[in-house]
């Protein structure tokens, strides 16, 4: 029996679609998973379930991320504040988790530590926050390490604003 030498057609057919089905197959199986996603060192945030957008300054200095809480109150074991002005003004009202020692510049306190979901880029974090007015500064979160990791961030300090939020809305 002779057989009758492929085409060019032919064995491009033979040879393209295995090589591509098994290269998607490995593809998919590997993921992407592992990839670091750079940001830079202002990324806009949005506070979820409240989609409130906030700026944020990435801290790679600050192992907790902090929230500018205005007017705070803790009662029973629950924080209530406000948020600035520009951002809405909102009252919200979190469970302290635990009080924590945080040393700045200008003083040593005790400051109180919620945990709340935040969107930076595509990824939802769940993450614990310490609250504290941050009048004085320009930007009402900082983004601290514990979050960059979870996260699996590199920050390049040459790039702002380098990916906009994009996580799915929360039906409530």
């Amino acid at each position: 029996m002779h057989r009758k030498p492929l085409n060019d057609k032919a064995r491009h057919r033979f040879f393209f679609w295995p090589v591509l089905i098994i290269f998607l197959i490995v593809g998919t199986a590997t993921g992407h998973a592992d990839e670091k996603m750079t940001i830079g060192p202002l990324e806009e945030i949005i506070l979820l379930p409240w989609q409130i957008r906030l700026l944020a300054r990435i801290d790679t200095g600050a192992y907790t991320s902090s929230l500018d809480a205005r007017r705070l109150r803790i009662q029973d074991n629950v924080a209530r504040f406000r948020l600035r002005e520009e951002y809405g003004d909102i009252e919200l009202k979190l469970p302290v988790i635990e009080w924590r020692p945080f040393l700045s510049s200008e003083s040593h306190e005790l400051r109180p530590v919620v945990e709340m979901e935040i969107c930076l880029g595509p990824k939802r974090l769940r993450t614990q926050v310490s609250l504290n007015d941050r009048s004085r500064v320009s930007y009402p979160f900082l983004v601290g390490r514990k979050v960059l990791k979870e996260g699996r961030f590199i920050v390049d300090v040459s790039q702002k604003k380098r990916v906009p939020p994009a996580c799915v809305k929360v039906k409530r």
